[in-house]
């Protein structure tokens, strides 16, 4: 049996996987087998494994720190919001149905097996597990039927490490409320306290932690620095969103949609000299870019809605018609399209006009198509013409399908690794670019032959704008949170109670 060790929150985005993940590169230095695991969560943000199972990209994450391939069994539930009460659920990274958050609410108990029975395939595997829980373990109206918070610390017997935010303020009172809302056998597992983002003179805050272990007799592990480590978020909540970028030589602009998902798709066009990647939700925002990106969404038709209405969709047209480039990338590419239908009520039903960038229609299906795959650009034309010939690889995760008309050819030729089929897809005319495949600039010769196209049409010195090694890059990351966490945690006292365990 592996042991385990759980990260909790005081509230969302207090910065738990990040911990989580730090926890699991510092274990796997030090020469153990290590796997995270989180039983329920709440992302628009997902991947597709090997075998074609969709799972949060949270557990991904944690999995590249641990060295290890991302398995479903690292993430049981997914929960996919469509709306602001309902979800799609996916269990065992498969889609099982769409349900109203109340609904959900009393049915996911029965779920309990199925989390029990993908721990266990890790508990077999691994000499360590990390669990990641979710929001706050003192949802006091949820407490009951909990099971990604004290309900899955219980089930795995893990001890609790308590992940407060001090940047938002109050990190006393969200670790002592949290603690005193919890039942007696919940606040002793909780074995260790962590108060993350912190800036400033740590000697200030010293009484305060004096005070703060004295209240809840419980020790402080760790005072985690506010890092600026570049990791993929997993929700909309980062703060990659809210970042005041200034506009560099080579300007790229995001729509961010409500409900945009897959963002974690633009990092790699991301920390290069000479290059901006601003996310924007207005016309005021958006400026005057090299590049649009119309990123994936969870409600195409209802996104699309939502730029027509704030006048994103009309400057996007315009910047068209200026030779602007425009990339849509799954929800964002069928947007460009001329039509929209949903005739199974898969989001929101009926049928909508697209922007007309493309001469393509999409209909929604019930069937989601999850898959990975590689590839090379083709009949390219534009400013990314260069791109034709050059090679890609990612996943697609979809339940549309478009039609090119008008004799319009596809963009990408690809194989299907999960049923190794060869296919095309994807469409682009004039500056207009659109494709299903995720991770699309994942490789460094997609983003340098499209950064150096961009300069050149602009006459600019591109020799500086060098991409990066995308994968490697995030090695070195994973590297520089670890070497901080044991700079600024307690990791032997993290060891003493990881050994410790919860005692029956």
């Amino acid at each position: 049996m592996a042991k385990a060790i759980m990260i909790q929150g005081t509230m969302s985005n207090a910065g738990k996987s990040l911990m989580a993940a730090g926890l699991c590169r510092i274990f796997k230095q030090d020469g153990y087998k290590v796997a995270p695991f989180k039983s329920q969560n709440m992302a628009l943000n997902s991947f597709i494994t090997e075998e074609g199972l969709e799972m949060g990209r949270a557990q991904v994450m944690q999995a590249e720190a641990a060295g290890i391939k991302p398995l479903v069994c690292m993430n049981p539930i997914l929960l996919k919001p469509m709306n602001d009460s309902g979800s799609q659920v996916i269990i065992n990274g498969e889609v099982f149905k769409t349900m109203e958050a109340r609904d959900y609410f009393t049915y996911k108990k029965q779920l309990i097996p199925e989390i029990r029975k993908a721990y266990k395939i890790l508990d077999e595997e691994y000499d360590i597990i990390v669990i990641e829980g979710a929001g706050s373990p003192a949802e006091i109206n949820l407490k009951k039927e909990d099971i990604v918070n004290m309900g899955m610390a219980k089930m795995a017997k893990a001890p609790v490490l308590l992940v407060g935010d001090i940047d938002r303020g109050g990190v006393f009172a969200q670790l002592v409320g949290t603690i005193m809302l919890l039942e007696e056998d919940e606040k002793s597992m909780i074995k260790g306290m962590i108060i993350n983002k912190f800036r400033g003179d740590k000697t200030i805050l010293e009484p305060g932690v004096k005070m703060l272990e004295e209240k809840c007799q419980i020790p402080v592990v760790g005072l985690a620095p506010y890092l600026q480590i570049e990791i993929e978020d997993e929700d909309s909540l980062t703060e990659r969103f809210d970042s005041k970028q200034k506009i560099n030589d080579i300007d790229i602009a995001v729509i961010r949609f409500p409900r945009i998902s897959n963002f974690t798709d633009f990092n790699p066009l991301e920390n290069m000299e000479g290059v901006s990647l601003r996310y924007v939700k207005n016309v005021h925002q958006l400026k005057n870019p090299d590049m649009i990106l119309l990123p994936g969404t969870k409600n195409t038709m209802e996104d699309l809605l939502w730029m027509r209405q704030n006048g994103l969709e009309a400057a996007i047209l315009k910047a068209a018609m200026n030779q602007k480039i425009i990339f849509g990338i799954c929800g964002g590419y069928q947007m460009l399209g001329e039509n929209l239908s949903d005739p199974y009520h898969v989001e929101t039903g009926g049928q909508m006009k697209g922007m007309g960038l493309l001469p393509i229609d999409t209909a929604f299906s019930k069937e989601k198509i999850r898959t990975r795959v590689y590839g090379k650009f083709m009949n390219m034309e534009g400013v990314l013409k260069k791109l034709e010939g050059v090679e890609l690889e990612g996943y697609e995760i979809h339940m549309g399908n478009s039609l090119l008309k008008e004799g319009l050819k596809p963009m990408v030729t690809i194989n299907d690794k999960v049923t190794n089929t060869n296919k095309q897809e994807g469409a682009g005319r004039y500056n207009i670019y659109g494709t299903y495949v995720h991770g699309v600039f994942d490789k460094d010769e997609v983003v340098q032959t499209i950064l150096t196209s961009i300069g050149e049409q602009k006459g600019l010195d591109v020799n500086n704008m060098k991409s990066i090694n995308f994968q490697e890059f995030k090695e070195t990351q994973y590297d520089l949170l670890a070497a901080k966490m044991r700079e600024h945690l307690n990791i032997e006292k993290i060891y003493e109670i990881l050994m410790e365990g919860i005692v029956d």
